[in-house]
Formats: structure tokens, C-alpha cells, sequence
């Protein structure tokens, strides 16, 4: 495409990337994944040729659409453009670049503004869910600025929390696709478990780590990768997911004792990368897998009693606390987080 394209670019949580309204797009699946591999400038390591940042948690896509779902103001597709392979995937959703959602779609018109703050409702595609975001609009107009703060970005922002509905086997089925709190996998213990992102919790002593190390020194420990992709590549069947050599899911997430009065402490990879945070949805995964009697999590984990739970979960750089309802028979039945989001930049890409 020689002509530019609008987009908005965007930090939604502890990600970034760019936002699309769906007609702005080729119509065409490999005509937009062409595109946009252009625009973020892959495959390439550094993506000096666009504007992806080198990283996953930076070459990402958010599609969105004015909903005609009862009930739903905007649909919502979420595209991970890899950085240094020729791969856009919609296997997986995206928390973070969600936060971004709402306050995009007030400002491109897909929802009226009201004074003061603006819920917009929010159908993910690549999963089937739906999120309710709550957006500050004082006099109508949405407002970035705040004093929210989310460990792993600088600075204050306006608060947007989300509460997710039904995220439970969004992508594989079922909560426990295996059926089972704990399996032995490669002869690891493991929980497989979807409530709202693919994940893998094992423990980070089982792996050989303490668990508390930098991202840098898990990414470059060789033999530890390894076998998380061979946990990895066993356990997409068994979660329903199919052959994952070339998938960003299951994310794997190693898990410790808390170390600052959290939860749960964890390090993951999301795949091939380790996160420098932690994913919205993966945190919502790793919560309950800490609440599940006889998961390894549930045996580290501090998750406290009662009928609402907030469960702090450590990541290298800070926190990010879960709120879990909780049923009478012990299941999480809804989950809420708090985000922020912030506009960047709003004009034309060429590609």
C-alpha cells in the first residue's frame, strides 16, 4: 500500500502498538498481515524499517470495529506482529493493548462520550470474550492524565479498570483443559490453564532457577529454554491448542514464593522471550491457578480467604493485582484489573 493508512499508536498497559479501524485495513487476511509486518518493519531484529520497537510487548496490533453484538459497543481483534519472523497471529489475546480499546473508540467516534467517565463494552474476537472498560471523559472528552500508576511504566495515567466476563477455556476449551489441576509433563508438574490466556504455571525450583532472577539471564540461560519449549511443544495438544512450534501461546510462567508480600512471584515467557512484566490475561491465569487446591502455585502462593480476593502478582518489575470473585464453590467467577492507557501518536502509517 503506497498510500497512508490512519492509525493511532498507542501504550495500552505495559505494551504498545498500533490501533486500526477495521476498514482502514486490506479486507484480505494476507494482504493485511503484509501490510502490517511493513508497518512494524518485520522480520527483522532491530525493526529499524517500521515501527515496532524490537520487542513483543511492542509489535502489536489492535483492529477494532463498531460492534452490532447486543450489548457490545466495539469488537475487538487482537494481532501479534513477530518481531524477527514473517508471522502476524490471532491466536492469542492481548489485556494490555485492550486498555488502549475503549479510549480509542471514544475518540474515533464508535462511542458518544458521556461526562465524566465512559463504559465501553468490549467483545474480543480472538477469544470470544467480553471486557468492560471504564474510560475517564470529564466534559466528554477523554482524559489521559491521572494519578494511576502500573508497575513497568513511568509516570501516572488516567486509571481505566477492566472487569473480564466468561474468560474461563476461551481459547482451549475449558478452565483445566486437561481436566486436571496438576499434570507431569517432560517430568514437570504443571497446571495447563485458560482463563483468558494459555498458560503453563510450573514451579521456577523445578526448572532450576530461584525464580527472582532478570529477564536477561533467563533469556540467556540456553538449557532453561529448552526445556520450556519442550514442556511447551508437549503441552499444546493436551490444552487443545494443536501443533504450537509456531504459536505465542501457551505462555510459560515459573512460579515462587512471594518475595514482596504479593501472592505469587513469577517469570514468564511469552513464548521465546521472557516477559519484563506480566500479560493482563496471564496474570488473570496465574490467579487462579494460584486459588486451584493440589496446582503447583497453590502451594506457593499467599491467596488469603473470603469471597473477594486481591492477589498481587510479582513480575521483575513490580506487580499486578488480580480481583477475584469467588463462588461458593470455590471458583473464580469474575476478574478485574486495573490499567492505563496513553495516545501516542495520531496520523498516517505507510507501508
Amino acid at each position: 500500500m503506497s498510500d497512508g493508512v490512519r492509525c493511532m499508536w498507542m501504550r495500552g498497559g505495559t505494551s504498545k502498538g498500533g490501533y486500526f479501524l477495521r476498514d482502514a485495513l486490506p479486507t484480505d487476511t494476507a494482504a493485511r498481515d503484509a501490510f502490517l509486518l511493513r508497518a512494524m518493519g518485520s522480520p527483522d531484529p532491530r525493526q529499524i524499517d517500521g515501527m515496532g520497537g524490537a520487542d513483543p510487548l511492542t509489535s502489536k496490533v489492535a483492529v477494532v470495529q463498531k460492534s452490532n453484538r447486543d450489548g457490545v459497543d466495539v469488537d475487538y481483534l487482537f494481532l501479534q506482529v513477530f518481531v524477527d519472523q514473517a508471522i502476524v497471529t490471532d491466536a492469542q489475546n492481548c489485556g494490555n493493548i485492550l486498555a488502549g480499546v475503549a479510549p480509542f473508540a471514544i475518540e474515533r467516534g464508535l462511542v458518544p462520550a458521556q461526562d465524566g467517565e465512559t463504559p465501553v463494552t468490549v467483545y474480543m474476537e480472538n477469544t470470544g470474550q467480553i471486557a468492560v472498560a471504564r474510560v475517564q471523559t470529564p466534559d466528554s472528552q477523554v482524559s489521559y492524565d491521572g494519578a494511576a500508576k502500573i508497575d513497568g511504566v513511568p509516570g501516572s495515567s488516567a486509571a481505566v479498570p477492566i472487569a473480564f466476563k466468561d474468560t474461563a477455556g476461551s481459547s482451549c476449551g475449558a478452565l483445566l483443559p486437561s481436566g486436571n489441576a496438576r499434570d507431569v509433563v517432560e517430568g514437570i508438574e504443571v497446571t495447563m490453564i485458560d482463563n483468558g490466556m494459555p498458560c503453563v504455571v510450573l514451579r521456577a525450583s523445578d526448572m532450576g532457577i530461584s525464580g527472582d532472577e532478570d529477564p536477561a539471564t533467563l533469556e540467556a540461560d540456553e538449557v532453561l529454554r529448552g526445556k520450556l519449549e519442550a514442556i511447551r511443544l508437549a503441552c499444546g495438544p493436551r490444552m487443545n491448542l494443536g501443533d504450537v512450534t509456531q504459536k505465542s501461546v501457551p505462555k510459560m510462567t515459573m512460579v515462587s514464593a512471594p518475595k514482596a508480600g504479593g501472592a505469587i512471584s513469577t517469570r514468564t515467557f511469552i513464548p521465546h522471550r521472557c516477559h519484563k512484566t506480566i500479560g493482563v490475561l496471564g496474570a488473570v491465569s496465574v490467579a487462579t491457578a494460584c486459588l486451584l487446591k493440589g496446582s503447583p502455585a497453590n502451594e506457593l502462593a499467599q491467596v488469603g480467604s473470603g469471597s473477594n480476593r486481591e492477589l498481587a502478582i510479582e513480575h521483575p518489575t513490580g506487580e499486578m493485582t488480580v480481583v477475584a470473585d469467588i463462588n461458593d464453590a470455590g471458583d473464580v467467577e469474575s476478574a478485574a484489573i486495573l490499567r492505563t492507557a496513553r495516545k501516542l501518536m495520531d496520523g498516517e502509517i505507510f507501508a
